[in-house]
């Protein structure tokens, strides 16, 4: 089972960018960014397909970028234009394993 690791989370405000990254203990190709917000579900952000390939929520597309670092282990989430909506714990997940999460707190 991969290790997961997140990073880059942090106190921004609105308008503002982070980029978080997830590290992964071994070669990975698809990974998907979550997150979840206080008293909601888990939810989709972005996902990179094994090919390439990327998917992003309405609620994030045009803001939000997702890529493959040049270490075959490490993906980022670039944000962009933050909203204080956006603001929730943010999980990366490979292969059935899920990082800890970083937090994310955007203020208006």
């Amino acid at each position: 089972q991969v290790q997961l690791v997140e990073s880059g989370g942090g106190l921004v405000q609105a308008g503002g960018s982070l980029r978080l990254s997830c590290v992964a203990s071994g070669t990975i190709a698809a990974m998907d960014w979550y997150r979840q917000a206080p008293g909601k579900q888990r939810e989709l952000v972005a996902r990179l397909t094994g090919g390439g390939s990327t998917y992003y929520e309405d609620f994030v597309k045009g803001r939000f970028t997702i890529s493959r670092g040049n270490a075959k282990n490490t993906v980022y989430l670039q944000m962009n234009s933050l909203k204080p909506e956006d603001t929730a714990v943010y999980y990366c997940t490979s292969r059935a394993s899920w990082g800890q999460g970083t937090q994310v707190t955007v203020s208006s």
